[in-house]
């Protein structure tokens, strides 16, 4: 039947109502059928959020805690978090020392919490300690087996630390810390992925990804579940979280390609490796410096 017709049959203004219709009906198909090649798909799952450096009050050293985990935590570079605190190689620290990140000496008040959520303890003690004006810190313990609030000594005056050296040579010889599909890619934005994921087997083996010494095992990280962090050089260091079991301990030294961990799901809420390369304690893209594949 022609238009014509059709028109005739439906009068003028009935024509147009349908004519209009059939004209949407067509630009509405012609957008679904758009590609979709430019959308940008994030992958959040188990993402740690990546905030910057710490740098006011300070922290009070818990059991398990190393130099190195709380470092990596309020993201500073060991060395610099050490030569604020005058603390020397091999930066041995002990439960209960304080570690300060403002650097400040001065009268002005500065309130610092140190949250065991944080740390592999089972206790829900919260510690705050609250700088006077008078030079003296107070201290306060609340939540769950809390004790009373006391005095404690001031902070001793602590110089301002030298600047760090430029960045050295990244280590040579990278390889990938395990095999599987990688679901989750390095973000500079704050608020996403500080690293790499990489799906795999419950119980496939996390590989060290460059030779280095093995400065943290264990899971006092919130967001990291069991947690490997080796140290390759002065500057740079690695990171293998989520894992079901740690195979090396603090101290060990590791080769390439050796197996440290089994691939888990701690921390996430599924089975993945989440794997960090930082220079100077700040993230950068891991897959920069890993071969292609």
């Amino acid at each position: 039947m022609s238009l014509t017709v059709i028109a005739q049959r439906m009068g003028n203004t009935s024509f147009q109502r349908l004519v209009t219709g059939l004209v949407l009906s067509t630009l509405l198909v012609g957008c679904s059928s758009t590609k979709s090649s430019n959308v940008r798909v994030v992958d959040r799952n188990g993402a740690a959020a990546q905030r910057p450096a710490v740098t006011t009050g300070q922290y009070v050293v818990r059991p398990g805690d190393t130099l190195f985990s709380i470092a990596f935590r309020y993201g500073w570079d060991y060395k610099a978090l050490a030569a604020r605190n005058n603390i020397p190689t091999p930066y041995t620290i002990h439960p209960g020392q304080t570690i300060r990140f403002d650097g400040r000496t001065g009268s002005t008040p500065t309130a610092v919490v140190s949250n065991s959520s944080s740390s592999p303890s089972s206790s829900s003690k919260t510690t705050v300690i609250r700088r006077q004006a008078n030079g003296t810190t107070t201290t306060t313990v609340t939540g769950s087996g809390a004790g009373s609030a006391g005095a404690a000594p001031s902070v001793a005056n602590k110089p301002a630390p030298a600047p760090l050296p430029p960045p050295g040579p990244a280590p040579t010889g990278w390889g990938w810390p395990s095999n599987g599909i990688l679901i989750g890619k390095f973000s500079s934005n704050g608020s996403l992925n500080k690293g790499i994921d990489i799906a795999g087997d419950l119980g496939q083996p996390v590989l060290a990804a460059s030779d280095g010494t093995v400065v943290y095992a264990g899971s006092g990280l919130r967001g990291y579940g069991e947690l490997v962090i080796i140290k390759h050089s002065e500057t740079y260091v690695s990171a293998y979280g989520h894992n079901r079991r740690l195979l090396v301990r603090e101290g060990q030294q590791v080769k390439v390609g050796q197996t440290i961990a089994e691939m888990g799901s701690t921390g996430t809420d599924r089975v993945k490796l989440h794997f960090e390369i930082r220079r100077q304690g700040k993230p950068v893209d891991p897959l920069q410096f890993l071969p292609r594949r």
